[in-house]
């Protein structure tokens, strides 16, 4: 194993050791202060920054008259099912040519890649060019303070350009890049029809909350998935030329992706063009889970009192997931189910995108077919989401994502993993893309 990787792997055990899980308030300080270290270790000046949720880590420093800003974020998902693990998430294992523990990909890994790209960098050209890094606590479970932490820090955060947490190899190992992000919005639709579970026999003259919220979820959407809430679509942005060029070159994937899933078909048959239009460039409502009466075994013969809904919609630019429920609520009193509640979970993220004719897009897509010798699959945004947006509008700066993982890294699961091999091009490509944006060659 080569210096720069034995380099990496010691710094991915310090992290995956600290057990940084947001949703259950772990070990975040210490995990911020850890990442504050290395930052200063590379040279940099780092600070905890207050007052926004568990500590936002800044750090800046370098030459050079053009500024590179990183964002990444300390924190991982719960380990659980810890059963499923092969070894202790919270300690760094090899094997098999991977390196295996919570967050070495989502974000440890990815992190600990810059980190490293970095000190190649200074290694190979005698200084450290001008760089800034945020790396928050609170991915995991919303950013529900990033906004605000952008908001006010604009003119501290100003760069060029944006290097965003992830990115990777696709099924086929081609590299691939992208430059936004879907906004999302989570909801929780209720109905109660009665005050307590009543015996099954009043089914005959009592409103059952099942069947009713079952018809308010049904008028959501049509067959073919299209989203049926009057003004849903008035904002979303028409693709511009060379976004629909860039959807048009991503390779079509449905069929395989069909066999993976599962799945019969997709929605409408999509297939090329129109399954990657779909994907990542329209907005769509998703059900995440029906919960209502009985479940165990055998039967219970009850009307139960209530059921609810947890759904989610992935917005994409220019909607805004403070509009969507409003439109739902006036959807569901227009057909009639007034007695529907719709709740807000958490706070919405705003769909990003950059402009994908800027010329750092095509730095970052040079620089990765440079390091795996082959053609770079550009994305206009993935279809996930992730709080991009904040970052868009108030720096004015393109964003784009490119990382270390792979389609099988099992993110959010248990095994989560990143291949070695994986993470020495990635960091190469990294290195690359420093040595076109600031060396310009």
């Amino acid at each position: 194993m080569s210096a720069f990787l034995q380099e990496a792997r010691a710094l991915l055990a310090e992290l995956v050791a600290i057990p940084t899980v947001s949703a259950e308030g772990r070990a975040l300080r210490e995990g911020a202060e850890r990442v504050a270290g290395l930052l200063e270790a590379l040279g940099l000046r780092a600070e905890l920054q207050e007052g926004y949720g568990p500590p936002v880590v800044y750090a800046e420093g370098g030459e050079g008259e053009k500024t590179l800003l990183f964002y990444n974020h300390y924190d991982v998902q719960p380990p659980d099912p810890l059963e499923l693990w092969e070894s202790d998430p919270f300690a760094l294992a090899e094997r098999e040519g991977a390196w295996y523990g919570r967050g070495t990909h989502d974000d440890k890994g990815e992190l600990v890649a810059r980190l490293v790209a970095l000190r190649l960098f200074r290694e190979k050209h005698g200084f450290l060019p001008r760089v800034k890094f945020v790396v928050e606590g609170e991915e995991e479970v919303g950013s529900p303070h990033l906004a605000d932490y952008v908001r006010d820090h604009r003119d501290l955060l100003r760069a060029e350009a944006i290097l965003w947490e992830a990115g990777g190899v696709d099924a086929q190992g081609r590299p691939y890049l992208y430059a936004g992000l879907k906004g999302i919005v989570a909801l929780e639709l209720r109905v109660r029809t009665a005050a307590f579970d009543l015996h099954s026999s009043y089914g005959a003259v009592v409103e059952n909350p099942i069947y009713r919220l079952a018809r308010a979820v049904a008028s959501l959407r049509d067959e073919e998935g299209r989203v049926l809430i009057p003004g849903f679509y008035e904002r979303v942005r028409p693709l511009t030329p060379k976004e629909v060029e860039v959807l048009s070159e991503i390779p079509d994937e449905s069929e395989s992706l069909k066999s993976l899933f599962g799945v019969r078909d997709f929605l409408g048959g999509a297939r090329n063009l129109e399954f990657n239009q779909r994907l990542y460039a329209e907005p769509c409502v998703n059900l995440n889970g029906f919960h209502a009466g009985y479940g165990g075994p055998g039967s219970k013969t009850v009307l139960p009192a209530e059921a609810f809904a947890k759904l989610d919609f992935r917005l994409v630019p220019d909607q805004d997931p403070e509009e969507v429920p409003e439109l739902l609520r006036r959807h569901l009193e227009a057909q009639g189910f007034h007695d529907v509640e719709v709740v807000v979970l958490e706070k919405g993220e705003h769909p990003a995108r950059s402009d994908l004719a800027h010329p750092f897009v095509g730095l970052a897509r040079r620089a990765l077919e440079e390091a795996f010798g082959a053609r770079a699959v550009l994305y206009p945004n993935m279809a996930g989401s992730g709080p991009m947006y904040p970052f868009l509008h108030h720096l004015k700066a393109p964003a784009v994502g490119l990382g270390v993982g792979y389609p099988g890294s099992r993110v959010h699961s248990p095994n989560e993993h990143i291949r070695i091999a994986d993470f020495e091009r990635g960091t190469r490509a990294l290195l690359r893309l420093l040595e076109l944006y600031f060396l310009g060659g």
